[in-house]
């Protein structure tokens, strides 16, 4: 492997839950630099601990549904669990029956998952709709729209069930790629169109036909090896105003106008987790744990914190004046959406930050991959 191909290498196994083959040619890489003790922290703003719930063990790449005021999370056993945000209380809770590798999707009313042995699952009310086999796995979050269940194959194929009673209404294939990444890519549904991530490209799909509307390409595929021309889009997304805003894995992040198809800019940038932004700054984590701010509308960088290296970030979250992310010791950094600067931090169970965080309400909501949820809440 060429020099760029080891540094490549080293990046890919600081990435979480990438796919066997991806973890096997990591398993002689250097290994990952220790993080820099952090200062002690200087609480900026105020935010105390509302409430907490506890789930089985989250091992899988969990997305968390927000509907209103509720927020629906999944564990490994198939445990499906609605909660109200403001409190904590249970709403709900239903079984896939089955260990799972994707979830959560939800319209408020119908869940959907995805089981180890290929299966979407549906449910509503406590109980199972229906289930039907995939020809693929998958890792991404079924998107639950429109009266129907639109699943992401783990080899970026497309499919549309119906909601009610699961009937296929139709799949979009397209050549498989070398490797695929064992962690959410892109699934948005943006007016009338489905939006999603499929290799270096944000492609828009028509949801009743399955046909292609427009492709658009985040990223192009180089190097000598597989490994090298990895470039599949992460979830999550950036959306405001009809602009879409992906990152490609290790490779760049980019802004698409969904009513066009026209991509707006793309920069390098060589991080594995999603992004977030608020129309005017556009956020991610690096895979080193540089946290980054592109300025919207150009692309070019507005600011860079480097005190987070190494701490295996979630993707950001958005909420007020600050940017949160997760790490993978269970801590919670805010910092401000203007300059990066740290504005708190809070701890969890210590067990790492399964999800990236998410907000319903006036309620900041995170998950541990130790199963346990939290309510957090301005002071």
């Amino acid at each position: 492997m060429t020099a760029r191909g080891t540094v490549r290498r080293r990046i890919a196994c600081g990435a979480s839950l990438l796919a066997a083959l991806v973890l096997t040619a990591c398993a002689g890489g250097s290994p990952r630099p220790q993080p820099a003790e952090l200062p002690a922290n200087i609480a900026l703003i105020g935010v105390r601990q509302a409430w907490t719930a506890r789930l089985p063990a989250i091992d899988f790449p969990l997305q968390v549904a927000v509907q209103g005021q509720q927020v629906t999370l999944a564990a490994n056993d198939g445990s499906v669990v609605t909660l109200d945000a403001a409190s904590g209380r249970e709403l709900g809770r239903a079984s896939a029956g089955a260990p799972l590798t994707a979830g959560v999707g939800s319209d408020g009313r119908v869940s959907a998952v995805v089981t180890r042995d290929n299966r979407v699952v549906a449910l509503e009310g406590g109980r199972e709709l229906w289930r039907q086999k995939l020809g693929t796995q998958s890792y991404t979050a079924p998107l639950v729209a429109g009266g129907r269940v639109f699943v992401l194959g783990a080899d970026r194929s497309l499919s549309a069930f119906d909601g009610r009673n699961g009937a296929r209404l139709w799949h979009l294939e397209r050549p498989a790629e070398p490797l695929v990444l064992r962690q959410a890519g892109v699934l948005q549904a943006v007016g009338n169109t489905l939006v999603a991530g499929l290799a270096g490209r944000l492609v828009g799909v028509d949801p009743d036909s399955g046909s292609v509307r427009w492709e658009a390409p985040i990223a192009s595929a180089r190097g000598t090896n597989d490994v090298e021309r990895l470039i599949d889009l992460v979830g999550g997304v950036s959306r405001h105003e009809g602009v879409v805003c992906a990152r490609a894995f290790q490779t760049a992040v980019g802004c698409v106008d969904t009513a066009s198809g026209r991509l707006r800019w793309s920069k390098p940038a060589s991080g594995a987790t999603g992004v977030a932004g608020d129309g005017q700054l556009l956020f991610g984590a690096e895979a080193d744990g540089r946290v980054l701010a592109w300025r919207a509308d150009t692309g070019d960088r507005a600011w860079v914190n480097e005190s987070l290296q190494w701490r295996r970030l979630t993707a950001p979250l958005v909420l007020g004046r600050s940017v949160v992310v997760g790490d993978g010791n269970g801590l919670l950094h805010f910092l401000s959406r203007q300059d990066g600067t740290p504005l708190d931090r809070l701890s969890t169970d210590g067990t790492g930050i399964a999800a990236t965080p998410v907000a319903a309400g006036n309620t900041l909501v995170v998950a541990t991959r130790g199963g346990t949820v939290y309510g957090f809440v301005p002071e």
